[in-house]
């Protein structure tokens, strides 16, 4: 299942509206001989990739995949079929499918005569690759992680408006290739015009990674002309709103998914205000400031009692800086 979880980590990012599945299949004596990953959409799901590496050595083995086999016909067949046509004698997965659509795969497999055994690994599942589309699929609108980075005293910037560099080169590293694995990133035009950022995916070289995400600029501002999101080096769309709810409606009506919202304090508190910040990743720096800019603008907070809360899933160091992640918390 490790490996199936790493097989769907690298597809994150390539698969939307549909999810990032992983697969392995072991022949009757328990050793691996077939893998895969879901392609984009159109080709064909993890399981079907990975059977079709294993062939007849399939027959009797065990499939192993990292959400619950689809039941139903789609731009594709069910993953079902071919599991059952292979002739598999057990699948093992870690999360069950909870899209009404194509949920109910384990009975029919179990009505095939193929044991099923659901569960493993499912934490691991539901935090890494498969957690923005499975709020996808449970709140109708993508998931929103809000990145940001700042100082120990909670800047973002200095007084004078300098922001480059507060976090260190291996924090930027690590957000370069998150972007490469989301499917939007959203800034706002105040951003756009006062610090001009490219939001595209690089290696530390400054080489385009191979696959950018969907640029977003969102409020009804005029953009420079020069501006780097204009740039063609990769798409980018304007929505013309300052309403967070309109503004993931219009990328959820594309197939968006996965969204990394990069906006300036201003863009950030309307989304927190409006309860659409799922996720929080926050680098902080050993560096003191002192006064500039906060990474949080207003978010519709007068007192304590009111305040959004989220819950720290994991704190751990990114080169000399604190990496944060915190989850919503819901009642």
């Amino acid at each position: 299942m490790r490996s199936a979880v790493v097989l769907a980590e690298r597809a994150r990012g390539t698969t939307s509206p549909n999810p990032p599945v992983g697969c392995v299949v072991l022949d009757s004596s328990g050793t691996p001989v077939g893998a895969g990953a879901t392609q984009p959409p159109g080709g064909p799901h993890a399981e079907v990739v990975a059977l079709r590496q294993a062939g007849e050595r399939a027959r009797g083995g065990t499939a192993v995949v990292t959400l619950e086999p689809c039941a139903h016909h789609g731009r594709t067949p069910p993953c079902t079929d071919a599991l059952i046509a292979a002739g598999v004698k057990r699948v093992v997965y870690a999360v069950a499918d909870p899209n009404p659509v194509a949920s109910g795969g384990a009975r029919t497999l179990q009505g095939a005569g193929i044991q099923t055994e659901g569960g493993l690994l499912a934490d691991e599942v539901t935090k890494g690759p498969l957690r923005a589309w499975l709020h996808y699929v449970r709140h109708a609108r993508p998931h929103v992680t809000w990145k940001y980075a700042a100082t120990l005293d909670g800047r973002v910037a200095a007084a004078d408006g300098t922001s480059r560099w507060i976090s260190s080169e291996v924090s930027r590293a690590e957000v370069h290739e998150l972007r490469g694995q989301v499917d939007a990133i959203i800034i706002g035009t105040g951003t756009v015009r006062v610090d001009d950022p490219a939001l595209t995916a690089r290696a530390a070289d400054g080489t385009p990674g191979a696959r950018q995400p969907l640029r977003v600029v969102v409020g009804s501002g005029d953009l420079p002309e020069t501006a780097r999101v204009l740039d063609g080096s990769a798409e980018t769309v304007r929505v013309r709103s300052h309403d967070p709810a309109e503004v993931l409606a219009v990328l959820r009506d594309r197939g968006v998914v996965d969204v990394l919202l990069e906006g300036g304090p201003t863009v950030a508190g309307a989304f927190a205000g409006a309860g659409l910040v799922d996720r929080v990743l926050a680098y902080v720096a050993p560096t003191l400031l002192g006064a500039g800019p906060v990474a949080l603008g207003a978010s519709g907070v007068s007192t304590i009692t009111g305040a959004h809360r989220y819950t720290v899933e994991e704190a751990t160091m990114s080169g000399p800086d604190v990496r944060i992640s915190a989850v919503r918390a819901r009642n």
